[in-house]
């Protein structure tokens, strides 16, 4: 099995005639995903040829998911224009979608966000700025690298893109159920807490990686619903713990002030809920090996 991203996942990618869209369309399609269309407004009628297959174009997403059942939206639309196409996904009530576009001002993310309460959470929303959903062996949805890892029974939850990369090659003769990159931002849609839940219903998930960093208190409020909901085993890793104080390091989020925020702050609530906590990313893998021998 896997989480929020099936081989049944039929994905269309809005912004599909632009460069982004195109180059990661044609990825996600080698992998062996679903994908059935996208949107431009204004080349609505029109097709795109990826990897030898055309796909069609729609004028919206609703349009897309008449033609197509498709169940999952992949954003490539740029910062400017990326409120306007998450607010027409959670119209159309996509069940998911994966916003990879970085640089959206906290505000426009603050109005979809809500937005997507106010309609009823019928739309699930994965980042902004973040590399997407990846289920090896069933289905790819954003930017995460296809061919770094392998199906398994391990399930990972990251602020950070590179790190969810490298966390996947270092395990890949393990393997992964599901890798949910949910974006560094202040403001995002799905949380540690969402992965960490589905993770634990999810029979073929074994154990779970989360990998956080300094600035807020989302790996504390993630420790805290380990410690009363999550019995599989779970390691972490927090990135930051050389970051000086008061400075934004990588991602808008990743700001500290004083002892709020800090790494060394996260690793502790989580060991207290007793997650077990790699200092470097190999030696949070080494911890994830030690748990998978005995599973």
């Amino acid at each position: 099995m896997a989480i929020f991203l099936t081989a049944e996942s039929r994905i269309l990618v809005q912004g599909i005639t632009g460069s982004e869209g195109r180059k990661h369309g044609a990825r996600m399609l080698a992998a062996g995903s679903k994908v059935v269309g996208g949107t431009n407004p204004r080349k609505a009628g029109q097709t795109v040829e990826l990897n030898g297959t055309e796909i069609p174009v729609f004028g919206t997403v609703a349009d897309t998911m008449a033609a197509t059942d498709a169940d999952v939206s992949v954003v490539f639309v740029p910062e400017t224009g990326t409120k306007t196409a998450v607010l027409e996904a959670i119209d159309a009530e996509i069940p998911l979608c994966i916003v990879i576009t970085e640089g959206i001002p906290v505000h426009d993310t603050a109005e979809f966000w809500a937005y997507a309460c106010e309609k009823g959470n019928k739309t699930r929303i994965v980042g902004p700025n973040c590399p997407g959903i990846a289920s090896p062996g069933k289905s790819n949805a954003g930017i995460i690298p296809a061919d770094i890892t392998s199906e398994g029974r391990i399930g990972l939850v990251s602020k950070s893109g590179t790190l969810t990369y490298q966390m996947m090659y270092e395990l890949r003769d393990i393997g992964f159920s599901t890798a949910v990159g949910i974006g560094g931002d202040p403001i995002i849609g799905t949380t540690h807490i969402d992965c960490l839940r589905a993770f634990e219903e999810d029979p073929e998930t074994s154990a779970i990686v989360m990998i956080g960093e300094i600035g807020g208190d989302a790996e504390e409020r993630a420790a805290a619903f380990i410690e009363q909901n999550v019995t599989k085993p779970v390691v972490g890793y927090v990135a930051g713990f050389t970051a000086p104080e008061g400075k934004t390091m990588g991602h808008a989020g990743a700001i500290i002030s004083g002892s709020s925020g800090t790494a060394q702050a996260k690793k502790e609530a989580l060991e207290k809920a007793g997650v077990r906590v790699g200092k470097t990313p190999s030696e949070t893998a080494a911890l994830v090996r030690d748990i998978m021998r005995t599973r």
